[in-house]
Order: C-alpha cells, then structure tokens, then sequence
C-alpha cells in the first residue's frame, strides 16, 4: 500500500435522487515490472448511471483502459490494485471471490475490447460465441440460445444472420467483427458496457455505424456505457459526461456540453487546442502540447501536468493538486482553475491568438515530379485446387488510378481501409510490384528502371510508415538506423561520419544527440515516428510517401508530427503523398485531395474545393461521418450514416463500385462504370448522377 494517496478523489456530486449504477472511489492499481512498480491508476473516482454514456478521455498510457480491467477483474498476473472500491449496484467487485465474480462479468457486466480480431477466438464459429455466454450465464435451451444469438446479429445489423452463425472470425469484415463484439457484450441484457476504443480500428463510416448503434442501445435498453476513447470528435458526438485522465491521475470531470464550451484544466485545453477540425478554418499550425507524460515508475512531486503547463507556477511543482468542485458537477485538478476559469486560456498563456490563413507554400506546376497514369496493382491470392486449376482469385487493390504530384506539395490520399491507399504508396516505391500502367518520376519510367536507375529513384523517394515501431529494426540503435542508408548510399565517407550526421538529423526533428544510443523500445511512440521521419531524411529526398504516419498517435503528439512534417517540407522542398483516413488531418496538411473507393478514383480536387463543397455522395457521407469536437455543433449535425459494408475486392460490384452503399444510386449506376472527369475546373469526379 505505499505511495497511496486520495487526493486524486473526487467527492460524489449531487445524485439528484438517481442512484448510481457504478462508483469508482479511490482507485489505485499498480504493476510490478523488472525495472521498478509502474503506478498506473492513482486515486480516480467517477460514477455512471443508468443509461447513460460517460466518456474517459486521454493520451495512451494515462490508465484509462487499466482502470476499466480494474473494474472487469480482468488485470494481468503482475497487476493489483492497492486501494479504493468499485461499488456495482452498491456491491464492492474488488471484494467478491473469483467465482462470484465470474457470475457477475459477462451477464451484468460486459466489456467490448479494442481489437475486435483478438477478442474473437479463431477457431470458434461466430455462433458458439454468441452462444457461450448464454448458455453459461442464462441456462438457455440450445434451441433458445439459437433464437437469442439471431436475435443479436439481427439487431446489430448483420444480414443473412443464420448463415453467419456457422463462420469463423476471419470470414467478417472489421466492422462486422466488431459488431458480433457488440452483440457477445449485449447477449445477457448487461447493466453496463465497457467500451475500450471499440472504434480504433474502423473506418470513419464503419465507425459512425457502430457507435449510432452503441448510443441507441444504451437509450433505448437503459444501458450505461463507459466509453473510453482519445478520440475527442466521438466524446462531443455521443458522450453525457466526460472524465479527462492524465499520467494516471484524473484531471478534470463535468458534463459534456460544459468540458467542451469552457474547459478548465490546461491538460483539456491543450487536447482540444491540438485537433484539427473540419469545421474552423484552416491555421497556419496546430497547437501543441510540448513534452511527454512523466515516467509513471517515478512520477514528479508535484502536479503530473506542470512540467508541460504553460500556467505554472511554484506551488504546481511542489504538491498534488486536489480534485476539487470549481462549479456545479464540474471538478478538476489544478491549482489555477479558478483563476482560468475567470481570464481565459489565451490569457494565461495556454492557447495562442486566433491564426489566419496558411502561409503559401512554393509549389512548381509546371511539370509533375510523379506522373501515375492507368496504374493497375492487382493480387493473384488463388491458391491450392484454385489455383491448380487456373480458377485465379485476384484482388483489384488499384484498378485505373491516373494523378500527378508537382514539386513541393503535399497530395493527400483518403479512403477507407482496403480501397488501396497503402497499395498505391508501395506501388510508387516498388515494394509491390505494378500489373499495368507508368509511373514516371522526372524523367525515369519507375515501372521499368533496373539496377543504377533504380537505385537512384529509391534514394530520392522515401517512406514514413504507419507503425513506427515495426519498421524499426529493435536490435538496432537509433543512430545505427538511421546512419545505415548513408553507408549504403556512400552518403557519408565513413561511420563517424554517418553517426554524426544521424545527431544532426535528430536535432532537426526535434530530438537530442543522446537518443542515438537507445533503442527503438525505449522511445516514446512519436519519438518513435520522429525516427522514422530523420531516416527519410537521411537520404535527402525529393519526394516522401507518408503511409499513415500520424494514425497510430495521441491527438497531442500527432499535432508535433504534422507541424514538423510542414516545417520539414518548407525548409527542405519536400513533396509528399500523405496517405490518411482522418479527413481533418488531410485538411489540414494537404493541397490537393484524392478520395479512392475500393482501388478506383471517386473525386480529385483542390483542398478547399473538396472540404466546401464534395460532389461525390462518397466524399459527401465520409464528410457527414467525421464527427467535431463541440458538442453544441454536434447537436445540429443531421448525423445520417452510411450504410452496409465495403464489399470484397474480389468481387468488385458491377458498375460503379460505390453504387450498393450510395442513397442516389439507380440502375444506370449498377450498369454503367462512371469515368473520372472535370465537372467544376480543376474539380473532377465519377459519378454519372453529375
């Protein structure tokens, strides 16, 4: 029980008569590690009625999902928690044996992981799945489990539910999986779910889908939902109440509409300040939040958050701050909130000045750097009797994609997942290799270069992945990483030399010289993108395909990431492709836009063109899709969702490949494949409804 404290507990606000269904009070969990006890959880409280949504919102690592395995029991072998109490129905889960627990998780209460695919066991059919729990928990009949199990796939909106009842988890799409998730946590009438980032791995559309879905649930079923998430736009969509956890402590609580209109902890000013929206116009920068959380193995004496406040002051270092009432149901954590509740962020320094337009950035339109026209990737995925007998299947990832990049902008690529984004940057690389079609860099035909010709391209076009872990050699230095294209190239005469110029590196990406001697598992993960970035640069290029390269990031990091990548492209002339599914993010950094749909073009146009006024309805429902952080703008937003599923690039619809999702879709769309052409100048679509 040492290094325990309640200073971090916020007492229980006025109930107005509502029983809560779920208290948090006091809680601390902690994990023995090798190198010491990493304080995770310190000291939260919240509480969650009855069919409400209450949101936990914070940078990875906070403890958010921590402290909800706290509540599930679900902890790893290596965890505890040392202090505080989780009242259910006013029954203390941390008190229950194992096996009253058990009775209780999975028909009371039910969680809904991030992962949909590792939460699904493999080798199970969907229906045992759904089955087991009730089966288990509610003694059913086979015959009624079965009735019960297409009852929840319906309501979930799986079509043709019996059937599915018989396939595995990697016959279902993403979003499907994580709808059988919904349907398992749903399957005993819980009281409550815990949701942890149930739409991390799904598409913008997928995504409103499923939390449409969650929300109305819990309405209509009278079910609480805690929802964790970092993503702020889903929190002003769907939340009641919001909680704001930093550096295992939490920072402030209030109602949704309240956190939003005037947040007041410079923690919440600063993740609201660092998102790009698609509702205010476009700044020079993001704001940022400097810095990094606090080792939670020996966190700062005093506030979590002061060594990155720009509002502090002597006393933020010396003590914790208490959770404390500042208004009515409004509690927060700073010493100062009183005071930034009376003057204002701009005031004490935590947001700038209202910014105007971007600065014009230099770009050379007379002649394309990258010239694509009719590329075509395609996969030959036949295999065994398949493939023995000539029956290929055969994956369309890219089918007739024609664009140019000019020198010194910044092309964004959106889509959803599977419509060949990704495949597109490899292909330009030559890490997959084309069926068809040129790509010309310069004056160099990259389908066709070989030997000098191909070396030279690959040094003058480079790659910022998408996990910046993974493509990091972890038996390799950061230095060595980042000096070992040098010395391939003969960039550099010798190693000194390469080291050298890999410190050098590291300072233009806002690292320091020290971090050369570390490895790649003992950065942070935008460190670990900033890596990533320097090695890019290690080979002077002219063109970077940036592959996601900010989707894996807490909103606070992924703002530094974006700004260094266009302080980047000023100083140096860079051009990049800047693959994304995040639209805001898009907006922000890109000039012109192209929107893909299953391996084919549905619209290209200049940035601001795009964002005003999307001609294609696929454009069009990715825009309605994207949710904003303000909860009041949310309140008006129609909210009309994008229906079914992506369909298999295997077996492509007829037609306009869009036509089984789109609400304008008649039978010329089922018939007809539409071109890509100028309908506005400099504004082109497929869509034979224009």
């Amino acid at each position: 029980m040492d290094h325990v404290d309640t200073q971090n507990a916020a007492p229980l606000p006025d109930t107005g008569g509502t029983p809560w269904l779920l208290e948090v009070d006091n809680l601390h969990v902690e994990f023995a590690t090798p190198r010491g006890v990493v304080r995770a959880v310190e000291g939260i409280s919240y509480q969650v009625r009855a069919g409400e949504v209450v949101a936990l919102v914070g940078e990875s690592g906070c403890g958010k999902s921590v402290s909800s395995l706290a509540v599930m029991r679900l902890l790893a072998q290596n965890g505890r928690v040392t202090q505080g109490r989780v009242l259910f129905q006013g029954r203390d889960l941390l008190q229950l044996d194992l096996e009253e627990m058990r009775r209780i998780r999975g028909r009371d209460l039910a969680m809904i992981f991030q992962d949909p695919m590792t939460a699904l066991n493999p080798v199970l059919t969907i229906g045992y799945q759904i089955l087991e729990p009730l089966l288990q928990h509610l003694h059913m009949s086979p015959e009624a489990a079965h009735a019960r199990a297409l009852e929840l796939l319906n309501l979930v909106g799986i079509p043709d539910a019996e059937s599915r009842l018989e396939q595995y988890p990697h016959q279902f799409s993403g979003g499907m999986r994580q709808r059988v998730v919904i349907a398992i946590a749903l399957s005993c009438n819980p009281k409550l779910i815990i949701a942890d980032e149930p739409t991390t791995a799904l598409d913008v559309t997928i995504q409103a889908q499923i939390l449409r879905l969650m929300k109305d649930l819990a309405r209509d079923l009278n079910i609480a939902l805690v929802l964790i998430t970092h993503n702020l736009g889903i929190v002003a969509r769907y939340a009641d109440r919001v909680n704001v956890m930093y550096a295992a402590r939490m920072a402030e609580q209030g109602h949704a509409h309240a956190v939003f209109a005037k947040p007041l902890h410079p923690y919440t000013v600063g993740l609201l300040r660092s998102v790009p929206r698609l509702d205010l116009p476009r700044g020079q920068q993001l704001e940022t939040i400097h810095g990094a959380p606090p080792d939670l193995m020996e966190p700062p004496p005093g506030c979590r958050f002061a060594p990155r406040c720009a509002a502090r002051n002597s006393a933020c270092d010396l003590a914790l701050p208490d959770m404390a009432e500042v208004a009515k149901d409004r509690y927060t954590a700073c010493l100062r909130s009183l005071e930034l509740e009376r003057r204002g962020p701009q005031a004490m320094g935590l947001q700038a000045a209202a910014q105007g337009s971007s600065v014009t950035k230099t770009v050379d339109r007379g002649k394309p750097l990258v010239s694509v026209r009719q590329l075509k990737t395609y996969f030959d995925v036949s295999t065994g009797l398949k493939a023995l007998r000539r029956r290929r299947d055969v994956v369309r990832a890219v089918d007739d994609l024609s664009f140019d990049v000019f020198k010194g902008e910044t092309l964004g690529l959106v889509g959803e997942s599977g419509c060949g984004k990704s495949t597109v940057g490899r292909t330009l690389l030559r890490l997959e290799k084309a069926t068809a079609g040129s790509i010309r860099f310069g004056d160099t035909e990259v389908t066709t270069a070989r030997g000098d010709a191909l070396k030279r391209y690959r040094r003058s076009m480079q790659v910022i992945f998408q996990d910046p872990f993974s493509s990091l050699n972890p038996r390799m230095t950061i230095g060595d990483i980042i000096a070992e294209p040098m010395l391939v190239f003969k960039l550099q005469p010798d190693v000194d030399h390469a080291r050298a110029r890999a410190c050098a590196l590291l300072h233009q990406v806002g690292l320091f010289d020290y971090m050369a001697s570390r490895y790649p598992h003992e950065l942070s993960g935008g460190q670990r993108q900033r890596v990533g970035i320097a090695r890019a640069l290690a080979m002077e290029p002219e063109f970077i395909v940036c592959d996601e390269p900010v989707s894996a990031l807490d909103v606070s990091i992924q703002a530094q990431i974006i700004n260094l990548l266009e302080e980047l492209q000023t100083k140096f002339g860079l051009t990049y492709l800047f693959i994304a599914h995040d639209l805001a993010v898009v907006r922000h950094i890109s000039d012109r836009v192209i929107v893909m749909y299953l391996g084919r073009v549905m619209e290209i146009a200049d940035r601001d063109a795009l964002y005003a006024d999307p001609l294609h309805p696929y454009t069009q429902a990715l825009m309605e899709a994207v949710p904003v952080p303000d909860p009041v703008i949310e309140a008006g937003r129609a909210h009309r969702v994008l229906g079914g599923e992506v369909p298999s690039p295997l077996a492509p619809p007829a037609g306009c490949v869009f036509h089984t999702r789109c609400p304008r879709a008649d039978a010329g769309c089922q018939r007809e494949r539409p071109p890509l052409r100028e309908v506005k100048p400099g504004h082109f679509a497929a869509c034979i409804k224009l």
